[in-house]
């Protein structure tokens, strides 16, 4: 990779459950295809020999062993949900990294993670250097300019990220027409798309490619998916071209 191209790693391509789901049998879940084993949604975003890790999946320690090299520069957090930031604990070992997100998700930590900002901690909890963002302003991230694109996750306001060339929308339900406008013709769109049928609080397959249309990125790729969105091979061989299935390792430069 060139310092002047963005790769982005995704780590994790499942959904809170993961997959294969406990106690489940059904095919996708007993699959030997390494592509339909999902661990919990995080991704990688490698620019200009700098890392930002988006979203801490309870899954991180394995995510990021996997990798080889465990250094990290910053982190995004997309929203509160535990599968979205279940491996923050696991960031004792990254010292005093900037840790990006929304007010209401600094407050949750603040109150879910007390222990870690008690006036005397206890020896070895994670230092977590907060750093508050909004829905509106750009902000510098190591070096590199980051767009929020707020989205509704139901009826829970998050964040997803516009980098340069890329798109990252996590566990969107639904989203402006401003936010649409703004994203036409993303070179990379990286979308959830949980599963076929309706889902309260997140895009169904079809309404993911409903949107892709609509955006018209020049390639789109799909994750935080369950166990319902099928093999992964059957699923892919359904998709218009310059859309994919994610699976955990895809590695995409931009």
């Amino acid at each position: 990779m060139t310092d002047n191209k963005l790769k982005i790693t995704i780590l994790g391509s499942g959904t809170s459950t993961g997959v294969p789901m406990i106690g489940c049998q059904c095919e996708v879940c007993r699959s030997t295809d390494p592509r339909d084993n999902r661990l919990r949604q995080s991704a990688l975003v490698e620019y200009c020999g700098k890392r930002i890790l988006i979203d801490c999946s309870p899954d991180f320690r394995q995510q990021i062993l996997s990798l080889g090299n465990a250094h990290l520069d910053a982190l995004l957090i997309t929203h509160i949900h535990y599968d979205h930031i279940g491996g923050l604990e696991e960031l004792r070992g990254f010292g005093n990294l900037p840790i990006f997100a929304r007010a209401d998700v600094i407050d949750a930590l603040h109150k879910r993670l007390s222990y870690c900002f008690a006036e005397h901690p206890y020896p070895g909890v994670p230092h977590l250097n907060l750093l508050e963002i909004n829905d509106r302003d750009s902000f510098d991230c190591v070096g590199l300019e980051v767009q929020p694109i707020p989205v509704m996750h139901y009826k829970l306001p998050i964040l997803g990220f516009r980098m340069g060339p890329l798109a990252y929308i996590t566990d969107c339900k639904t989203i402006s027409q401003e936010q649409v406008d703004r994203l036409h013709g993303v070179p990379l769109l990286v979308l959830n798309a949980l599963r076929p049928t309706e889902h309260l609080s997140h895009l169904s397959l079809w309404q993911a490619l409903d949107l892709v249309k609509e955006i018209n990125p020049g390639r789109a790729v799909f994750i935080h998916m369950c166990h319902e969105i099928g093999l992964h091979a059957k699923t892919s061989a359904l998709l218009p071209a310059g859309v994919e299935l994610a699976y955990d390792g895809m590695e995409i430069t931009v």
